[in-house]
């Protein structure tokens, strides 16, 4: 019996012994598949950047209506990347900014002019007129179609003693047309699940407008010609590009005129552009081509006095060029 139990005891032993090499090798063993699955994870987080985006900065100040220069711009990488914003500075050279911008802002496309303004050539204007379905061919003319614009005037015992009608403006682009327009953008307040068959019906009510680009010069006679008659707007093919000869007729007298050169200086060259621009013309002129004023003047050589019925004409001014004209305290020479 006391054999027996040794026996049982030594084998317990050796057992025991067994078990704690098993438990040692399988603690040097490769880590458990939970380990394993997290440790791959947590590596390329330590190792991954944020992203970057190419955007176009202003590398100096920027002033709002000015062309940006080239060296005006850079090329940086951001953590971000705005809506609108450049990636080339190709894009955004000689574009001009609505406000002013400060070094390092990034350049975005609703801080720059665009729409019809970057369609209007440099001396020329877009202007608006009243169109309708009558004036604007029966609706055919389109953004980009070339017109002659005729004027139809009608006596009305005042300015216009005898009606008449002649053209006014010679090809003339169409910047837009209605809810139209060349640089493409959709009509404003447009619906498109209105019934196409009912917006037709009332295109023809609805008071449309015609954009045209026109000289600085050539507004006075637009807005003379809309305020005194009535437009006609006549389209013509754009390869058409014959127009009246200027030297056929008679220049327009302006309605300021310009100040007499000083002894001394040169001849001073007729107004042009801007200058006759503000020099005006009359709706008499206009409506007359200046002839009227051309035939009182030999008919009457003493000048009518203006305003005050009381003011003088001094000896030198018997020629009917210069007028004094007297209100109260106030007196004032114009010339004719």
């Amino acid at each position: 019996m006391i054999h027996l139990t040794k026996i049982v005891a030594a084998i317990l032993v050796l057992l025991a012994i067994a078990l704690g090499g098993y438990a040692w090798m399988l603690s040097r063993q490769a880590p458990t598949p939970s380990q394993t699955a997290v440790a791959p994870a947590a590596a390329p987080a330590k190792t991954q950047q944020a992203p970057t985006y190419p955007v176009v900065i202003a590398s100096k100040p920027l002033v709002a209506g000015q062309v940006i220069p080239a060296d005006a711009l850079r090329v940086e990488r951001l953590p971000i990347n705005p809506a609108g914003a450049f990636q080339a500075t190709a894009d955004a050279v000689g574009r001009v900014p609505v406000m002013d911008l400060g070094e390092g802002s990034p350049l975005l496309e609703g801080q720059l002019v665009s729409g019809l303004a970057l369609r209007v050539a440099d001396g020329e204007r877009a202007v608006a007129i009243k169109a309708d379905e009558i004036m604007g061919v029966g609706n055919k003319v389109q953004p980009g179609d070339f017109v002659d614009v005729f004027v139809m005037l009608k006596s009305d015992g005042k300015d216009i003693d005898r009606s008449q009608a002649r053209l006014l403006l010679a090809r003339k682009r169409v910047l837009a047309f209605g809810s139209a327009s060349v640089d493409g953008l959709p009509p404003k307040g447009a619906d498109a699940k209105a019934g196409t068959t009912q917006s037709q019906a009332q295109r023809t009510e609805i008071p449309r407008t015609a954009v045209l680009a026109v000289t600085v010069d050539e507004i006075n006679r637009l807005t003379l010609g809309e305020s005194n008659g009535r437009l006609l707007l006549a389209l013509r093919n754009p390869t058409d590009s014959a127009e009246p000869d200027p030297r056929l007729f008679a220049e327009l007298p302006t309605a300021l005129q310009p100040s007499p050169a000083k002894p001394g200086e040169p001849r001073r060259a007729p107004l042009e552009g801007l200058d006759k621009a503000q020099a005006g013309l009359t709706a008499v002129d206009f409506v007359s081509g200046g002839g009227d004023a051309n035939r009182r003047t030999n008919a009457a050589p003493r000048p009518a006095v203006i305003g005050n019925p009381g003011a003088r004409i001094s000896p030198a001014q018997r020629g009917g060029t210069e007028v004094e004209v007297i209100r109260g305290e106030r007196s004032e020479t114009m010339r004719y």
